[in-house]
């Protein structure tokens, strides 16, 4: 069963993947890991899981306003993740959430980000679903 209604998850995975690059490219002297992190074990996250209408419509300006007020976020030190990474992270993590129905809490703890970060080259060029399905089923 998935997540939420499909309906959501093309705007979701889009805006989950402008809202990772957008903190990696506007912010490159502050770690976008540790900021993936937060986010996917959020509460603003959590909302999204459970298809509360308002947070899943939002695009990446609004859901990054957003998040940063609700969760009281603030960016920590560190590097920004570089290129399309952060953008095809976010939408992979959103797609992944999605299509095998778990919280978003999960999917990071099932698909660690330094597992992602190396598996990227040999998956970004993949239609998303099958880079989804391949890495679910290792």
């Amino acid at each position: 069963m998935r997540a939420y209604p499909e309906v959501y998850r093309d705007d979701v995975v889009e805006s989950q993947g402008k809202l990772f690059d957008y903190v990696a490219q506007s912010f490159p002297n502050k770690s976008t890991e540790d900021f993936i992190a937060t986010y996917m074990t959020s509460k603003t996250r959590k909302s999204i899981d459970e298809a509360k209408a308002y947070v899943n419509t939002m695009d990446a300006d609004e859901l990054w306003k957003y998040f940063t007020e609700t969760e009281h976020y603030q960016l920590k030190d560190g590097k920004a993740l570089k290129g399309f990474m952060p953008d095809w992270i976010g939408e992979f993590y959103a797609y992944y959430q999605w299509f095998y129905g778990i919280p978003s809490a999960e999917v990071i703890t099932r698909v660690p980000l330094d597992f992602l970060k190396k598996a990227y080259f040999g998956l970004h060029d993949l239609d998303l679903e099958l880079a989804v399905r391949k890495v679910g089923e290792e």
